[in-house]
């Protein structure tokens, strides 16, 4: 089970990493970021965790949020876009979704046996053959392609430690706390994001964008609300 939150969470990665190609990294993170709605409606269903009345708010926020978000308006001069972005990050969001309810049912249900397969270090391996059966394959098969710099590499060396650490420490989290909360808390990374496209990338979301991207972050609050 945990081997398969991983893979699926390996997959997502990939989905993600195409999807801000076509899309601007404000948006598109954004989006993806709205997994925690489903991680709770997941473990609602499917572990037994009940929804208080702020969680069902936040869900429905998070969902106008990514509807808004979705809806580009037509280029004021002229220039297509492409959306090839929204379904890649769709599968990203769906993917991160499961992956939350399956490491916590991982747990709940191998790791309080007398073996103890679902421990953090077992789960930190989990980790790294997910991470190396789905992103290692596919850096594997199409990274080679194209010119490669030493500069290039060590650009790379960062983003990736702290996405390894990121997953390390959620997966720690979710073994002492409810996925409903966890998934939330650790989704807020928008907030960086956000700074880093308004900042180094100059982008400018519209208003509807805006206003989008307030009620996924609101969402997040009233997810954590009253889990159970």
């Amino acid at each position: 089970v945990g081997l398969l939150a991983y893979v699926l969470d390996g997959i997502a990665w990939i989905f993600y990493y195409q999807s801000i190609v076509y899309g601007p990294i404000s948006i598109v993170g954004t989006l993806s970021a709205a997994y925690p709605a489903l991680t709770v409606i997941f473990a609602n269903r499917f572990l037994g965790e009940s929804l208080s009345p702020f969680q069902i708010i936040g869900v429905i926020g998070v969902i106008a949020g990514c509807l808004s978000l979705a809806y580009s308006p037509p280029d004021p001069h002229g220039k297509k876009t492409s959306k090839r972005w929204m379904p890649l990050a769709g599968a990203a969001l769906v993917l991160w979704g499961m992956t939350g309810v399956l490491v916590k049912y991982a747990y709940a249900w191998y790791g309080d046996n007398e073996a103890n397969v679902a421990s953090e270090a077992n789960m930190a391996l989990f980790i790294a053959v997910g991470g190396l059966l789905t992103l290692g394959v596919y850096g594997f098969a199409f990274g080679r392609q194209g010119a490669a710099s030493v500069h290039g590499w060590s650009r790379s060396f960062l983003p990736m430690a702290t996405m390894a650490l990121g997953g390390l420490l959620a997966a720690i989290a979710y073994k002492t706390g409810p996925a409903s909360i966890v998934s939330p808390l650790s989704g807020a990374y928008p907030l960086v994001t956000l700074g880093f496209a308004w900042v180094v990338l100059k982008e400018r979301p519209t208003a509807l964008q805006w206003a989008g991207i307030a009620a996924i972050l609101a969402g997040f609050v009233f997810t954590t609300m009253g889990a159970g």
